[in-house]
């Protein structure tokens, strides 16, 4: 769904109350047609010889979506051991994934090995463990490169105080353990965070992180992480992946020229390919006017989706019962006993009792942040593609939340 109101229909020109009509809502629905053009946009800005996109999978799980951005030619970049399972699960080869970790057991570490998994590490006591343990597996090493970018400070992962990494500054130290180990390192990566506005800040950090490489000289890729923006309402700032294409392009082929061989371009999208595709439809229950505010509240609240709440994020909202209609100012909140707002102050669409809203922009990071608060269930998912819709999650049900529980 796009951002402005008269562009309220899903791609081939689906209508999302109809959508409604069919599943219910709260849904998210997620329109793979953008999913698609993402990806398309993404691999056609860089001019490399070996390009790898790999999709973050944290942002969006679903073993649907996992199993459509294989067929576009995506790898995945896993964070947990059930995300690598997902993924071989959805059909991926075991080399086709990158686990990459922060802060869990070594147990976890050799589980991940023993599936065959590209191994990614960030810290050097789990270094100094892990190649001990496996001296012949080859490992990527995860920096730190000290740079603030990203939209939030919850969402910079490569600043100074990030856990994240190793430190730029612990190079000497590691290398030492690298030749002790006899380690061998097939990959170098950094990830500063998400919502980079700045092209020249992301291009900032792979200087560091090209520095770096020179002292490994048997690599076979390099990974940038990812953290590119999209545009969130009318006039938004979005990565220009065309201008950064061109540019890290044309830096990293000289890098490998000086090398002396053709290295792997690596990225992990996880929003970039799927925010935009996701649209998450609620009903309103009530419009209640305060002498402070007007209220439209909804069949949904933070437990659906937190990242209003959580980072301060904003999702435009239209009322697809009246797009085109006479603009009112409305806070929009949620049915959680807690305080769960949407929005503020929007100029939406004159809303009734039983106007479905959509939230667009929520295909990364909401439906995965959802939980079962008050005891209410999650929603179902809906992927749209080329016209037809597919059910890929149906709706939780209280049997679903009690079934883990022992009754004593």
């Amino acid at each position: 769904m796009q951002l402005k109101e008269e562009g309220y229909r899903l791609s081939q020109n689906v209508n999302p109350l109809d959508i409604v009509k069919n599943y219910g809502s709260p849904l998210y629905v997620y329109d793979a047609d953008i999913i698609e053009r993402q990806y398309k946009r993404m691999t056609g800005a860089f001019s490399v010889p070996q390009l790898s996109i790999n999709y973050a999978v944290k942002a969006l799980s679903n073993i649907n979506i996992l199993k459509f951005v294989k067929k576009l030619g995506a790898g995945l970049d896993c964070v947990s051991l059930n995300e690598v399972e997902l993924g071989l699960r959805a059909g991926f080869a075991p080399a086709e994934i990158i686990y990459t970790p922060s802060s869990v057991s070594f147990e976890e570490m050799v589980l991940a090995q023993k599936k065959g998994v590209r191994i990614n590490i960030d810290s050097i006591p789990m270094l100094e463990q892990f190649s001990e343990r496996f001296p012949k597996t080859p490992v990527c090493l995860r920096f730190n490169p000290h740079v603030f970018a990203g939209g939030n400070r919850k969402i910079s992962v490569g600043h100074i105080n990030s856990k994240f990494g190793i430190s730029v500054h612990q190079l000497p130290h590691l290398l030492r353990i690298v030749k002790q180990l006899n380690v061998q390192v097939e990959g170098v990566h950094i990830h500063t965070g998400s919502d980079i506005l700045d092209t020249d800040v992301f291009l900032s950090a792979t200087e560091i992180l090209f520095n770096i490489a020179k002292e490994f000289k048997k690599l076979s890729y390099i990974d940038f992480g990812s953290g590119f923006k999209v545009a969130y309402k009318e006039g938004d700032i979005e990565t220009d992946i065309e201008q950064l294409g061109q540019k890290l392009s044309k830096r990293f082929n000289t890098f490998c020229e000086e090398y002396g061989k053709e290295l792997t371009l690596m990225f992990e999208p996880g929003k970039y390919l799927v925010s935009e595709a996701g649209t998450f439809l609620v009903q309103t229950n009530v419009v209640k006017q305060t002498t402070a505010a007007v209220f439209a509240g909804v069949n949904s609240g933070l437990n659906h989706l937190i990242r209003p709440m959580f980072y301060d994020a904003y999702h435009h909202i239209v009322n697809l019962n009246n797009p085109y209609g006479k603009k009112r100012i409305y806070t929009i909140v949620g049915y959680i006993c807690e305080t769960d707002t949407f929005g503020v102050d929007r100029q939406i669409g004159e809303i009734k009792e039983g106007d479905i809203l959509a939230f667009q922009n929520a295909g990364a990071y909401g439906f995965m942040m959802a939980s079962n608060y008050n005891s209410r269930v999650r929603p179902a998912e809906v992927m749209v593609y080329q016209g037809d819709d597919f059910l890929i999650r149906r709706a939780e049900t209280l049997d679903d939340i009690l079934r883990s529980q022992i009754e004593l």
